[in-house]
């Protein structure tokens, strides 16, 4: 190697050196002596990801994303996060929204920051229109639902107060009753039930609710509720079924018939009793599933 060539190397290797010099001692005390803080350390850099999936739950500047695999990722939101809805045949377009659009159930795409496996924060996240009016509409939904919910628990703790109130009047006249065994059958209505099925039928309401106006017309009336199944199935069951079917009704009477609660006889699950068939087939099955409602007057009240 000649020597010129020799001196050429030599000094490549030279700056070399005097380079990762630089970046190795003097960079870190010139950026510290510059701005009053440590160097950059590129290998620190975060992990940046893309994922997809719905909003599962959302908590000021937090959201649970549920990820189409079923992952479930953390997602902090702070000011600098974009929030778009991406428009066009092509989704190339981007229309800027608000925070307050991120709402649960929302199918969003989230691009950010990787802290740990399952949270990150946000730098963008986007959606579509459609899927927007999908979620509110769920949301709309589920409002509506919770709002008649409470509203059905109300209406049940009133008539659960209503009973307790009543409950001393009721039991006395269900006392009375049980001492009474002269009274006059006033009119009769019989529910009947398809099989496992505690619903009332809508055809049997006009009937329910004119036999209540007749009972009220009568003096010291009583009103009676039994309910019964078929013996087809298990006996737990069917005496449920019976409860079930008896109070269905008993519901009717109070609610639309608008019967006093004093002049209401506890409602009787019979269950598999008195079958007016033999459940040998299925027309016999479905007249044992059944409530009979009775208007009655102790005859002693009648003479009276």
């Amino acid at each position: 190697m000649s020597r010129t060539m020799l001196s050429k190397a030599q000094l490549m290797l030279e700056s070399q050196m005097n380079k990762q010099y630089f970046f190795r001692i003097l960079y870190p005390a010139v950026m510290l002596f510059l701005t009053g803080m440590p160097p950059l350390n590129m290998s620190a850099f975060a992990e940046t990801e893309k994922v997809e999936g719905f909003i599962q739950g959302r908590n000021g500047d937090t959201m649970i994303l549920r990820t189409t695999n079923s992952r479930k990722v953390v997602v902090a939101l702070n000011d600098s996060t974009q929030v778009g809805q991406v428009q066009g045949m092509l989704k190339a377009r981007r229309k800027e929204m608000s925070m307050a659009a991120l709402i649960p159930g929302l199918k969003v795409s989230v691009e950010g920051v990787l802290s740990k496996p399952d949270e990150m924060t946000a730098t963008s996240v986007s959606f579509k229109g459609n899927d927007l009016e999908r979620a509110q509409a769920m949301q709309a939904g589920m409002h509506e639902t919770k709002v008649q919910t409470e509203s059905n628990q109300e209406q049940l703790q009133k008539h659960q107060a209503e009973l307790e109130q009543h409950r001393g009047d009721i039991d006395a006249a269900v006392a009375r009753f049980g001492q009474l065994d002269d009274y006059y059958i006033l009119d009769e209505v019989t529910v009947y039930f398809a099989n496992g099925k505690t619903n009332v039928e809508d055809k049997y309401i006009p009937q329910l609710l004119a036999l209540a106006e007749k009972a009220k017309k009568v003096n010291g009336f009583m009103v009676e509720v039994k309910g019964y199944a078929s013996s087809s199935g298990s006996t737990g069951l069917n005496q449920q079924l019976s409860e079930d079917r008896a109070d269905g009704v008993t519901n009717i009477l109070l609610q639309q018939g608008h019967i006093p609660l004093t002049r209401m006889l506890a409602p009787g699950a019979m269950g598999e009793s008195h079958q007016v068939n033999n459940n040998d087939n299925e027309q016999a099955e479905a007249a044992n599933r059944r409530v009979v409602v009775r208007v009655l007057q102790n005859k002693g009240v009648a003479g009276s």
